[in-house]
């Protein structure tokens, strides 16, 4: 069988990374050769610019670019080849989250992402797309109870994250076929179900 493209998306505090471990490791039990990532990163390069985007204030469409910038180095250094050698990549995060967090976070126009993705990844897409997803306010919590310093990003305004919940609702919307969302809310029994459930339909 093909490889697969797995993305993983939702606000901060959603509940994704406490997953995507999980994942891989069932997909590995199922018996399939898992690449997993993160964006922006993914690669050398991506994760100087990663450091970059997470902590260097910088202006809207320079922060948008570098993005896809990074996305464009990991999708040649690692996912476009691993789906080639037929593996399975997961990752966490990919062009919903700068629909979520450039478009509907901090207001950029749309039309000019979707430019740079006919640019940066004209052919491929996920073949699913997790949506974890949360109330803002158990989100909030979990940040708040987090033991680390926030990153730019965490540390906006509930207004922001608002409107990326938004964003990311409205692309679950307009690609129900691609995009499953998973209630972060319930107990980790529960998703952990959900998400074999989903894992069950797209490996067989």
């Amino acid at each position: 069988m093909a490889g697969k493209f797995i993305t993983l998306e939702g606000i901060d505090g959603a509940g994704k990374s406490t997953h995507h471990a999980w994942l891989v490791a069932e997909l590995q039990r199922r018996g399939k050769t898992v690449v997993q990532s993160r964006e922006p990163g993914g690669t050398p390069l991506g994760e100087k610019l990663r450091e970059l985007l997470l902590h260097e204030s910088m202006h809207l469409e320079t922060e948008a670019l570098l993005m896809f910038a990074a996305r464009r180095e990991h999708l040649a250094r690692v996912i476009e080849p691993a789906l080639a050698r037929g593996d399975w990549v997961v990752c966490d995060r990919f062009t919903d989250a700068s629909y979520a967090y450039q478009g509907g976070g901090r207001g950029l126009d749309w039309e000019k992402l979707q430019a740079l993705e006919r640019w940066v990844h004209p052919h491929l897409s996920p073949d699913l797309t997790l949506l974890f997803d949360v109330p803002l306010e158990v989100a909030q919590a979990r940040m708040a109870a987090a033991a680390r310093e926030a990153d730019r990003f965490e540390s906006e305004q509930a207004e922001f994250h608002a409107r990326v919940h938004a964003a990311y609702h409205a692309r679950a919307i307009a690609e129900p076929h691609r995009i499953r969302v998973i209630d972060g809310s319930r107990t980790l029994a529960e998703v952990k179900n959900k998400l074999e459930e989903i894992v069950t339909s797209v490996c067989y």
